[in-house]
C-alpha cells in the first residue's frame, strides 16, 4: 500500500476567505516504510500573511516572494500524490485549502486524487478520549523526538507524523497475542489423520527478511523503553 503523509502551512485559517498554502510537503510511506521520497514547496501565496499565522510558523510574505507560486508546482504535487491513501493531522483543515487551489487550476480534487483520506486527528481522539491529541501531544505518547520542532514547518510535521502513525496504528501496545487453536476435525477426508506421517515443509527465511524483522523489533523495543519481550528472548538480533 502506498501511502502519503500530507502536510500544509497557510497565510490563514479561512481558505474562504482568500487564504492561500505557503507551504506543501508529503512524505512517502509503502507497504509501512518511508521510502526516502519526499515532495516539499515554499510557495508565494501573493497576498499577505496573517501576524497570527507567522507566529506558528514563522513564515512572511517577504521570506516567499520570490518562491514558486501554486500553479507552477501543482502538476508536480497532482503526480505524486494521485492515487495514494494521504494520512493528515486535522484533515479537514488541509483538505480544504488543498481543494481551493487545485479548484483555481481546474485539477481534480484531494478526494479524486486520493484512494482514502485519513484523519489521525480523529484517530487519535477515538483512541485517547479527553487527553490532548496534538502532533506534540503525540510525539511525547509514542517516543518519537521533536525537540527540533520549535515553530511548525509542512515537511518536518509530515516526517514526525509518519513515525506517529506508523507507532500508533502498529497493534503492538500489548505483547500478549491471542490465538485460538483449531481442534482436529473429527469427520471428512482429514479426520483421524496421522501427522507424524506429514512432511513439513520448513521455509528459512532469508537475510533481508531477517534484517526486516530486527529492525521492527528494535523499533518496538525503542517505543516500549527497552521492555520488547520478543528481542529480549532473541539476543542475537542484538548482535547482528
Amino acid at each position: 500500500m502506498r501511502q502519503l503523509i500530507l502536510d500544509t502551512e497557510t497565510t490563514g485559517l479561512e481558505p474562504n476567505l482568500g487564504h492561500r498554502i505557503i507551504e506543501i510537503a508529503a512524505v512517502e510511506v509503502v507497504n509501512r516504510r518511508p521510502t526516502g521520497r519526499t515532495v516539499h514547496f515554499y510557495i508565494n501565496p501573493e497576498r499577505d500573511i496573517d501576524g497570527g499565522a507567522t507566529d506558528v510558523h514563522g513564515l512572511t510574505w517577504e521570506m516567499l516572494r520570490d518562491k514558486p507560486r501554486f500553479s507552477d508546482v501543482a502538476n508536480e504535487f497532482v503526480e505524486f500524490a494521485r492515487g495514494a491513501q494521504w494520512i493528515i493531522h486535522n484533515a479537514p483543515f488541509d483538505v480544504a485549502f488543498i481543494d481551493e487551489e487545485l479548484k483555481r487550476l481546474d485539477l481534480p480534487s484531494a478526494t479524486a486524487l486520493a484512494s482514502e483520506v485519513i484523519d489521525t486527528l480523529a484517530l487519535a481522539r477515538d483512541a485517547f478520549p479527553g487527553k490532548k491529541n496534538s502532533l506534540d501531544a503525540l510525539c511525547e505518547r509514542f517516543g518519537v523526538a521533536n525537540a527540533h520542532r520549535t515553530l511548525h514547518g509542512a515537511l518536518l510535521d509530515a516526517q514526525l507524523l509518519s513515525e506517529v502513525y506508523l507507532a500508533m496504528t502498529r497493534g503492538q501496545e500489548s505483547l500478549t497475542i491471542d490465538i485460538a487453536v483449531p481442534s482436529l476435525p473429527t469427520e471428512g477426508a482429514f479426520a483421524g489423520l496421522d501427522l507424524a506421517s506429514v512432511a513439513i515443509r520448513v521455509l528459512a527465511p532469508s537475510p533481508e527478511e531477517l534484517d526486516a524483522h530486527r529492525a521492527y523489533l528494535l523499533e518496538l523495543d525503542r517505543l516500549c523503553k527497552g521492555a520488547c519481550l520478543w528481542l529480549a528472548l532473541m539476543p542475537e538480533l542484538n548482535e547482528a
